[in-house]
């Protein structure tokens, strides 16, 4: 597996960079990223819509989220790597077909964590915010959302692994990312499948194992910030009392 590497290293890394397009990992990286970044606030937008009164508005977003999580993802692909061009009316590369594709069924799994995140917070945050006069809006914006975003980082992080494994799916449309570039690295070699697919299963998992202990991490800070708050809230209720009496 070494020689593997040493030899071929650089297309699993690059693909064909800098004598060809860019590849391999580095294309699977910025695919996820990207996917994750533009997928964010459509997920902000659904799980508003979701947790809305107005039936105009939950109602389709209830639609979508369950036609997303309800279909597979290759399937998924397919649809927009078909429909996108008979819409737009000229053909895309399989890099856009792939980053519509996790913007819209990332977007609905992503909605889902906001959504749990909201529903997570205390009734009273919303109460108090509409009890000083603010607008549902304002008390979304202001007061609910920021809480649950900062509640939800580890989700979100977890959720970007997710968005790295499920970017394998888009060697199908000829990607060049990173099991497209072990494929290429298989059919130059013929007779190591198994050592290339290890490598290629070694890589997700380091990248998989490095995110969610990241994940673990930020949650334990959030977690460990949250008991502090409430100690000294704690303290500030007993002093208080003393402080009075003198």
């Amino acid at each position: 597996m070494i020689s593997i590497l040493r030899e071929n290293g650089e297309i699993l890394l690059m693909g064909q960079y800098p004598n060809g397009p860019l590849g391999g990992l580095a294309i699977t990286l910025l695919l996820s990223l990207l996917g994750l970044l533009l997928a964010f606030p459509l997920g902000i937008l659904v799980a508003l819509a979701r947790v809305s009164p107005m039936r105009w508005m939950n109602k389709p977003a209830v639609c979508l989220v369950y036609l997303v999580r309800g279909v597979p993802l290759l399937m998924f692909i397919f649809w927009v790597y078909f429909f996108v061009p008979i819409l737009i009316g000229r053909t895309v590369s399989g890099f856009t077909t792939m980053l519509v594709t996790l913007v819209i069924y990332e977007g609905a799994y992503i909605s889902e964590i906001i959504r749990a995140g909201i529903e997570g917070l205390p009734k009273g945050q919303t109460e108090a915010a509409r009890a000083v006069g603010l607008s549902y809006m304002q008390t979304m914006t202001k007061v609910v959302l920021p809480q649950a975003l900062y509640n939800m980082i580890p989700s979100m992080i977890s959720q970007f692994v997710s968005i790295i494994k499920d970017t394998s799916l888009a060697y199908v449309i000829s990607v060049n990312e990173l099991t497209f570039a072990a494929n290429q690295v298989n059919s130059i070699l013929l007779t190591k499948p198994f050592e290339v697919f290890l490598i290629l299963a070694a890589v997700y998992f380091l990248l998989g194992f490095a995110l969610t202990s990241l994940a673990r991490y930020v949650e334990r800070r959030i977690t460990n910030k949250r008991a502090g708050v409430r100690r000294d809230a704690a303290a500030v209720s007993v002093v208080s009392p003393a402080v009075v009496a003198d």
